[in-house]
C-alpha cells in the first residue's frame, strides 16, 4: 500500500521479508535518486516487579541468566534500562528484550535472589509537565504552559478548579482534528483512562516488535 508523505512516499508491505527485498531493490536501481529508509520496530520492554535491594543495573542481567536456566537466556538477551522506586518503596526494574524472549519471560516469574518476581509489558508515554502533551519532555518543550487538570494557561500547582470541571488538553486537541470521532475530554490529562493516552499507548504497541 502506498501513502503520499511530505517529500516522500510511505510503502506498506505484508512482511519484514518483503520490506527488506523492496529496500534493496530501490537502493540498487534508484540509489542515485531515491533513498529508502526501513522502519524498524522497537524491541519490547518488560517490567520486573519488586526486585530485591541487592539487585542493581550491574548485576541484574547475570542474576536473571544464572537463576533462571530454564529460560535458556544468554548474555545480551536482557538489556537493563533502569531501576526505579515507587511511592510505596517497591523497586521495579525495566529491561529490554527480543520478541521471543519477551514471550518466554511473561509465561513465568523471574527468580531474583530469594524472590520470585512478577513481570509485565512495560508500555509508557513520555509526558511534558509544562504543556501537558505527549512525546517530549519539559526540557525540550516549546509550547505554552498548560494545566494538566483543567487545560488552563497556568501550572497544575496553581489550579483551583473542581474535579467536575476538569478538562484534558490532549482530548480537546484530538476532537479539534477529529470532529467526526469526538471523545470525552471531561477529565484531567493525568487520568490513566484518558482516551488520548490510550490512543498513544496503542500506537506505541504497534511500533513494538511483539
Amino acid at each position: 500500500m502506498l501513502k503520499s508523505l511530505h517529500g516522500g512516499v510511505l510503502i506498506e508491505t505484508k512482511s519484514l521479508e518483503e520490506i527488506e527485498v523492496l529496500g534493496k531493490e530501490i537502493q540498487t536501481k534508484c540509489g542515485d535518486e531515491l533513498e529508502a529508509h526501513i522502519h524498524r520496530l522497537r524491541k519490547p520492554r518488560i517490567i520486573i516487579l519488586n526486585v530485591p535491594e541487592e539487585i542493581n543495573m550491574t548485576n541484574i542481567e547475570k542474576t536473571i541468566i544464572r537463576q533462571n536456566p530454564e529460560l535458556n537466556l544468554t548474555e545480551g538477551s536482557v538489556i537493563p534500562k533502569f531501576i526505579y522506586e515507587t511511592k510505596r518503596k517497591n523497586r521495579n526494574a525495566v529491561v529490554e528484550v527480543a520478541a521471543g524472549t519477551r514471550k518466554t519471560i511473561l509465561q513465568t516469574k523471574i527468580k531474583l535472589g530469594w524472590q520470585r518476581c512478577r513481570t509485565d509489558d512495560y508500555v509508557t508515554v513520555t509526558r511534558c509537565f509544562k504543556c501537558s502533551k505527549y512525546n517530549h519532555r519539559t526540557m525540550n518543550c516549546r509550547g505554552e504552559t498548560t494545566c494538566s487538570l483543567c487545560a488552563g494557561s497556568h501550572t497544575t500547582k496553581e489550579c483551583k478548579r473542581d474535579t467536575k470541571t476538569y478538562k484534558c488538553i490532549n482530548c480537546e486537541i484530538y476532537n479539534k482534528h477529529n470532529p467526526t470521532k469526538m471523545i470525552s475530554s471531561a477529565h484531567s490529562a493525568l487520568d490513566k483512562e484518558c482516551p488520548s493516552l490510550q490512543i498513544v499507548l496503542q500506537r506505541n504497541r504497534q511500533n513494538t516488535e511483539y
